[in-house]
């Protein structure tokens, strides 16, 4: 797995900058930027301002809005300075990703308030693809970036869409820009960063598809795994999730999770939901912890934190956990966690149910 990085970041920069820079004869503020109400130059600032502002947001670790302060050209800047100026700030958000430590996040509104430094990337990357795009219709410029760096924008911030033919028309019709065959035009959108939910000794952390697809692969996904990890379970979860997402059916919220341990860094386990809630608001979850893990309240904690976070939400209203009855260690995990039996039809009688109720 190629998580992104400060490299797809330098890439994209590269190719907008070899675009554009064959353009810099022509006037940007007199040409509209493809479908945008912006003009190219317009939408040239607001690509370099973003760049900076995802950069200064991750160096500064931003908690709760961007720093307050924003790109501002010298008066009389062509374009030649200003497309020196996006592959400036470019830079400047590649060494902010690189530098940044695992695990980190700073504050970005869409959808849960923060990403990692996975997810600036890629936010960066987004911004660099799209607007050149935009840029190089009005100026009548061909362009088209690499299919590995438009699939790895799908995969970190468009886990919601159905992967489509090719990459770069699927992320041109996910964000308006273009149409797919068979599928509705799209009037409105948000990229979608991974979700984080805080538990006293653990993070569980949003599995993206492209992470999911390396678990289920026989790979690591991106983490540093406790001695015996990740555990079959967790690695059978992200196989599902991974068909859903394929399907076009993947709901990002109710994916996997990895937990991973404040103390030291490492994935102790996986938790997640066997699916969105069913029509009742009822919704499965399951867990699996690696084996040097075990016996040490981790389970119980990720189970309070997640049904927790489910059971606050308007559209859930139960969650259901089964469990072998030949497991009793995970009996007292849900038991521990408030989950009560409930009647469960199983032919075989090999499994118990509970439910969990707000």
């Amino acid at each position: 797995m190629r998580a992104m990085s400060g490299d797809h970041l330098t890439e994209a920069v590269a190719g907008c900058a070899a675009v554009l820079g064959g353009a810099l004869e022509r006037d940007w503020g007199a040409v509209r930027a493809g479908s945008l109400e912006w003009d190219c130059h317009a939408t040239a600032v607001h690509l370099a301002d973003d760049l900076l502002s995802y950069a200064a947001n991750l160096a500064g670790r931003a908690r709760d809005a961007y720093v307050p302060f924003e790109l501002t050209l010298d008066a009389g800047t062509g374009n030649a300075g200003l497309l020196h100026v996006i592959e400036t700030t470019g830079a400047l958000l590649a060494a902010a990703v690189r530098t940044a430590p695992p695990g980190v996040r700073a504050f970005h509104p869409y959808p849960f308030g923060s990403a990692d430094r996975e997810g600036f990337a890629a936010m960066g990357v987004a911004e660099a693809l799209l607007h050149t795009h935009d840029i190089a219709q009005g100026l009548g410029v061909a362009y088209e970036p690499s299919a590995d760096l438009a699939e790895s924008v799908l995969d970190w911030l468009f886990p919601h869409v159905q992967p489509g033919p090719a990459p770069w028309p699927t992320l041109l019709w996910a964000t308006g820009r273009g149409e797919l065959p068979g599928r509705a035009p799209v009037t409105g959108w948000r990229w979608r960063n991974n979700l984080v939910i805080p538990a006293e000794r653990l993070t569980l952390t949003g599995l993206r598809p492209a992470v999911a697809r390396d678990l289920a692969l026989g790979g690591d996904g991106g983490f540093t795994w406790l001695e015996g990890g990740p555990y079959e379970g967790t690695r059978e979860a992200a196989g599902f999730m991974v068909k859903a997402y394929e399907a076009g059916v993947h709901r990002p919220e109710f994916g996997v999770f990895a937990l991973v341990r404040h103390e030291d860094g490492r994935a102790v386990g996986g938790i997640g939901f066997h699916g969105a809630p069913d029509e009742e608001g009822r919704v499965e979850i399951g867990y699996d912890l690696t084996e040097g893990a075990r016996g040490r309240g981790y389970a119980t904690e990720a189970l309070r934190a997640l049904t927790g976070w489910a059971l606050a939400r308007d559209d859930v209203g139960s969650v259901l956990a089964t469990v072998e009855r030949t497991n009793t260690p995970s009996q007292a995990v849900v038991t521990r966690a408030g989950f009560v039996p409930v009647a469960h039809e199983d032919a075989a009688g090999a499994e118990l149910a509970y439910e969990l109720r707000p």
